[in-house]
């Protein structure tokens, strides 16, 4: 038995296309429709990283538009389209139960519902956990199953393509300021709709072949000058618009209430680190004081394995890998600043890139962190001012004590020892490097020194005992700071620890903390005012920090050593000056970058103006002002459409001439050809003027020629008139 074939178009001589062509053209539609929609999948990798995403983008995919092809084959059992869409959900939640989920069908609804919110409070990239994975998971789901079901039931050549791009659009919102750049998706997308438009045409139209490279050349342009071309403004973030929830307990005990513990028992295993260099592995930062206890102002969000970076400070990479022995709590050491974390989930502070767990540490936990350790340059720190926006405002404050006057009654004292240690120093990094140069040589380390860090115990601390810890060092030195307005806040971590050839043990006596002041341009730098032990039964034995905090604490020591109109004595050396900084240029666009950025949008102008043009004028023609001047514009654009089949742009035919002309070219015109001549004579010499209800049906004489046309030209000759230049005439 043959095939029955499709009837042939009339007026060509092109064979009729057998069932099995249309079959082949679908089927190679729907293979597109799942491209594109992968497409559109993967440009979540700004959000997510690809190794999370590709799993789920590749079964998000191909899924649906299997479901759609069995739903719909053959064609002339096409099931409801209600149906198609009962199936299609039960189907999402099945494999989206299975594949993310493992089985807990009950959570899949819940965790749809809350995955946006928790896409948009998390750092980019974002955990690749199921709960967050599910909104790319459904949203390439939907743009599968809503390109083949356009696919299947319509006819329009790119329609399949347009929840694919809807995809595209949200990852492009979604993933504002996330690494990476999404034109080479953009290149693929467009590949993609020309290569389904193609296959959508019917027939074999080989020549329109020539459009994919033109498109895939296009997007590569535009992947080459996009970064160059000069963009203003910052691009919509919705992550500014959305609160994030509220900051989690991180841990009942603050590390700063434990270091006192830690130093009774110094022997304590904390944890082993093998690292690139030695360092003070960060604890935790604390930056509210209110006069009884140091606490943390930080909003903790969840992140992946990417955290982000401060640009103000020229890093060096370290690579350190932590196996945790008995380490209490959720805060996560690793050195300053963390940039990516393996083999942990945590949530960090954008603001510190200080680390917590979402459980506390349990005995032989390993994670692998590469930090990016801050180099200072001497010079710039010796003019450096302190800086002034918000959170250095919020961390110069001094607040009274729950109950108390201690701020009329303390916090002046503590102002005026800051000023008559610092009153020789001119820069604000002289005067801090000189109060940590005097709480190391006014007071001394000791171990057994009371506890604690409020107002009083502070008081007793500077003026009456002058021991302590390094607890009672940093916050005195914090609040010294604060009295004469530098923006202080301290850290609690640990000391590089004992061991050498790339390993450190970390032990609960090698605890340190230590102040840290924030420099405009510059950010927070860490200072020591802490002395070492001196005692040495009880030293910590801990290796020196690397070279790069030594070289910090060089200058500092020089810095303090500094005095107003000379130096500390007869040979002192001057303050370092800080080199001088070329001029500040904008980086200036290349001449030839707007040559080349012309060359796609001159085609692209051209392209949107014979597309729209015609749309315009055929407007114009059907809203003319009198039923006449409508009439007339419905015989001009009959005559701009038989151009399609032969008729000359100026030609002097009657009306009846060119309606013979056109019946002769286009089967079956002649039956609206005769009648629209009629009416365009009669509103042109008739006495009595042509009504409303004339106008109207020489319009429709003409929506009926203008598909007749269509179908006799065929999409080649159209297509090729419709891009000639006489398109964009307006009238």
């Amino acid at each position: 038995m043959t095939t029955a074939a499709a009837p042939a178009r009339p007026g060509t001589d092109a064979p009729p296309e057998p069932r099995r062509g249309l079959r082949v053209r679908l089927v190679t539609a729907l293979v597109i429709v799942v491209a594109l929609a992968g497409a559109g999948g993967l440009a979540f990798h700004r959000v997510f990283a690809v190794g999370d995403l590709v799993p789920v983008v590749t079964v998000s995919a191909v899924t649906p538009v299997l479901l759609v092809a069995l739903l719909s084959w053959p064609r002339r059992r096409i099931w409801p389209l209600w149906i198609s869409i009962l199936a299609t959900a039960g189907a999402w939640t099945l494999v989206a139960g299975l594949t993310l989920f493992h089985g807990d069908f009950a959570v899949v609804g819940g965790a749809l519902r809350d995955s946006w919110k928790g896409t948009l409070t998390s750092l980019l990239p974002a955990p690749g956990r199921p709960e967050l994975l599910v909104l790319p998971h459904a949203l390439v789901w939907l743009a599968a199953f809503g390109g083949a079901e356009l696919a299947v039931r319509t006819k329009t050549k790119a329609a399949p393509a347009l929840p694919s791009v809807a995809v595209f659009c949200a990852a492009l919102l979604l993933g504002v300021n996330g690494p990476g750049s999404n034109l080479p998706v953009v290149a693929v997308l467009v590949g993609l709709t020309g290569a389904l438009t193609i296959v959508r045409s019917g027939g074999r139209p080989l020549w329109l072949l020539a459009g994919l490279p033109a498109a895939a050349a296009i997007g590569l342009l535009g992947a080459a000058v996009g970064p160059y071309l000069p963009m203003r403004g910052e691009a919509y973030d919705p992550r500014a618009t959305v609160k994030a929830p509220p900051p989690q307990q991180r841990d009942s005990i603050s590390p700063l209430d434990r270091v006192s513990a830690w130093l009774q028992t110094p022997d304590q295993q904390m944890f082993t680190v093998r690292a690139d260099a030695p360092e003070d592995w960060r604890l935790a930062v604390l930056d509210r004081f209110d006069g009884v206890t140091w606490t943390s102002d930080a909003r903790f969000v969840p992140a992946g394995s990417r955290i982000p970076d401060d640009p103000r400070v020229h890093r060096t990479r370290v690579v350190q890998r932590f196996t945790v022995q008995d380490l209490p709590g959720v805060w996560v050491p690793a050195a300053d600043r963390p940039r990516t974390v393996q083999g942990l989930a945590v949530a960090t502070d954008p603001g510190s890139g200080v680390l917590t767990a979402g459980q506390p540490l349990r005995s032989g936990q390993a994670y692998t962190v590469t930090s990016m350790v801050p180099d200072y340059d001497a010079g710039l720190l010796a003019v450096a001012q302190p800086a002034r926006d918000a959170e250095a405002q919020a961390a110069t404050g001094l607040t009274e004590s729950p109950g108390t006057t201690a701020k009329t009654a303390e916090v002046p004292a503590f102002r005026r020892l800051a000023l008559e240690v610092t009153k020789d120093q001119e820069t604000a990094f002289q005067r801090a490097a000189k109060l940590a140069d005097y709480l190391r040589s006014t007071a001394r380390y000791d171990v057994t020194g009371l506890s604690g860090h409020t107002y009083a115990d502070l008081r007793y601390f500077l003026g009456t005992s002058k021991r302590g810890t390094s607890e009672q060092f940093a916050t005195a030195y914090a609040v010294l700071a604060r009295s004469i307005g530098l923006p202080t806040r301290i850290v609690v971590g640990f000391r590089p620890g004992v061991g050498g050839n790339g390993t450190w043990q970390v032990r609960s006596g090698d605890v340190l903390v230590w102040p840290e002041v924030d420099f405009a341009d510059i950010g927070w730098v860490p200072f020591f005012p802490t002395p070492e032990e001196t005692d040495a039964s009880k030293k910590s034995n801990s290796v020196p920090a690397g070279e790069t905090q030594q070289k910090l604490e060089a200058a500092q020591k020089s810095a303090a050593a500094h005095k107003k109109g000379g130096g500390s004595g007869t040979h002192a050396a001057p303050a370092p000056r800080a080199p001088a900084r070329p001029p500040h240029k904008k980086p200036s666009t290349p001449p030839w970058v707007y040559g080349l950025a012309a060359v796609p949008v001159l085609p692209a102008g051209y392209l949107a103006g014979v597309l729209v043009l015609p749309v315009l004028r055929r407007r114009r023609r059907r809203g003319g002002p009198t039923p006449a001047a409508r009439i007339t514009g419905a015989w001009e654009q009959t005559r701009e459409a038989l151009g399609a089949v032969g008729l000359p742009a100026a030609t002097a035919l009657t009306a009846h001439e060119i309606a013979g002309f056109g019946a002769e070219r286009v089967p079956g015109a002649e039956a609206h050809l005769r009648p629209l001549a009629d009416l365009v004579n009669r509103s042109r010499y008739a006495a009595t003027p042509s009504g409303p209800d004339t106008a109207e049906a020489a319009w429709r004489h003409t929506d009926e020629l203008g598909r007749l046309v269509r179908r006799t030209a065929g999409l080649r000759r159209r297509l090729a008139r419709r891009l000639h230049p006489r398109s964009l005439r307006l009238r």
